[in-house]
C-alpha cells in the first residue's frame, strides 16, 4: 500500500499541473489571470455582487497586501470599483462592474473547457490516472447536485 504522503504529494502534483494549465489558457484566450477570475467568480455570485476585501482575500487565501494588489489590477482593468462600507469606515467592499461580469461570463464559458482539457493532460500520465478519475468523479457529481 502506497505511503499517504506519497499519495498526498501526486494529488499536490496533479492539483498544480492542472492549475498552471488552466491558468495559462485563461491567460492566453481572456488576458485575465486565474485569480482574477476566481475573484470576479465569486463577486458575480456574491450578495449585492460585492464583497469586502477581507471577506475576498478569505476565500482566495490571499492576505491583505495581495488582495489589495489583485483589486487594484482588476480595478485598472475596469472589472471592479471600491465602495466603503456604510456601517464600518474602515471596511472596504470590492464590487464587481459591468465590465468585470462581461469578461468573467466570457471567461466563464471557457474555463469547464479548459479544465477538462488539463485534467485530460493529467489523466495521460499513468501514475495520475487514479487521481484525475476521481476528481472527474467529484466534478460530475457536483454538476449534478447543483443542476438539482
Amino acid at each position: 500500500m502506497t505511503p499517504q504522503s506519497v499519495v498526498w504529494q501526486q494529488v499536490r502534483n496533479v492539483f498544480e499541473s492542472v492549475e498552471s494549465q488552466v491558468a495559462k489558457d485563461l491567460q492566453r484566450e481572456h488576458g485575465l489571470g486565474l485569480t482574477e477570475y476566481r475573484a470576479l467568480q465569486l463577486l458575480a455570485t456574491a450578495t449585492d455582487s460585492e464583497l469586502r476585501m477581507q471577506e475576498l482575500a478569505n476565500k482566495l487565501g490571499l492576505n491583505q497586501s495581495s488582495v489589495t494588489r489583485l483589486v487594484e489590477r482588476m480595478e485598472r482593468n475596469g472589472y471592479t470599483i471600491r465602495d466603503a462600507c456604510p456601517n464600518d469606515k474602515r471596511g472596504v467592499y470590492t464590487v464587481i462592474t459591468k465590465r468585470g461580469r462581461q469578461i468573467q461570463s466570457e471567461a466563464g464559458k471557457d474555463y469547464d473547457n479548459f479544465l477538462n482539457a488539463a485534467l485530460d493532460e493529467a489523466y495521460r500520465q499513468q501514475e495520475n490516472s487514479e487521481i484525475v478519475s476521481c476528481l472527474r468523479q467529484v466534478l460530475g457529481s457536483n454538476r449534478s447536485k447543483s443542476s438539482m
